[in-house]
């Protein structure tokens, strides 16, 4: 088995081992991951902290020895909070919000005894559920990309599993997996502000998710990240009028 390791700021990861294959998601600096499958062109990965399985490129990823993925497993991971921020080795590169900095200490992020300088903005979780809706704001306009994870583009499951990790917390990548995990709220009398909001469309699985606001208000992306009115039919866009996702379920992850 090997191991590896994105010293990229993003990722694509692909459905198959083509540059014409779906986007499924995207992986960000300092994501590492086991490799399943090794071609000329492709590997298939499989990330540690939610065992998403994909392909990338076989020129975008680092090595990394087995004791240091084990390492890095047993870490609290610090995370980059900044939209946009430099980290900094033998050249600048930028990086993403939620950007995980390996083995965090005096400024510096090490991988595989290579220093990557950074001094912006960093946590390694937020305590206050308020921080969700902060940094959740912080994506506001972000256009929708189907696979993304990034203020440049992003989808409904990849906000909430990166405004997660943000509170420390690691959830699964798509909607209908976070809908298995965490407490469910069979009343919207019950809400609380950061509860997950889930989705159904024509009652087939689950397709969509989102963050709970005060004030009967949810922020999700749907053709971007836009807040709208919640009730117990489901998501009222007041722009348009009209119900435009069925609720299916709530579910207290924090």
């Amino acid at each position: 088995m090997k191991y590896g390791i994105s010293t990229l700021s993003v990722i694509p990861m692909r459905n198959a081992r083509s540059d014409k294959s779906e986007m499924i998601n995207q992986v960000l600096f300092g994501e590492y991951f086991k490799i399943l499958e090794n071609y000329q062109k492709w590997i298939k990965i499989e990330l540690a902290h939610d065992n998403y399985q994909g392909w990338i490129c076989n020129k975008q990823w680092l090595e990394i020895r087995e004791e240091t993925y084990h390492k890095l497993n047993k870490e609290i991971h610090t995370i980059t909070t900044d939209i946009v921020d430099i980290i900094k080795e033998d050249n600048s590169k930028l990086i993403v919000i939620g950007s995980i900095l390996p083995s965090y200490k005096s400024n510096h992020a090490i991988i595989e005894e290579k220093k990557y300088y950074f001094e912006g903005l960093n946590t390694t979780g937020f305590g206050r559920k308020e921080k969700l809706i902060d940094n959740a704001l912080s994506y506001i306009n972000t256009p929708y990309l189907w696979g993304g994870r990034t203020p440049f583009g992003i989808d409904c499951s990849g906000l909430t599993q990166i405004l997660y990790r943000l509170q420390g917390v690691n959830i699964p990548r798509d909607a209908y997996q976070q809908a298995r995990i965490g407490k469910e709220i069979i009343s919207i009398k019950d809400i609380e502000l950061g509860d997950l909001a889930f989705f159904k469309c024509d009652d087939k699985e689950i397709t969509h998710v989102g963050i709970i606001m005060d004030n009967n208000k949810i922020i999700h992306a749907s053709g971007q990240v836009r807040i709208d009115t919640l009730d117990k039919k489901g998501i009222f866009n007041n722009e348009l009028n009209k119900y435009t996702h069925k609720l299916h379920m709530i579910k207290r992850i924090i």
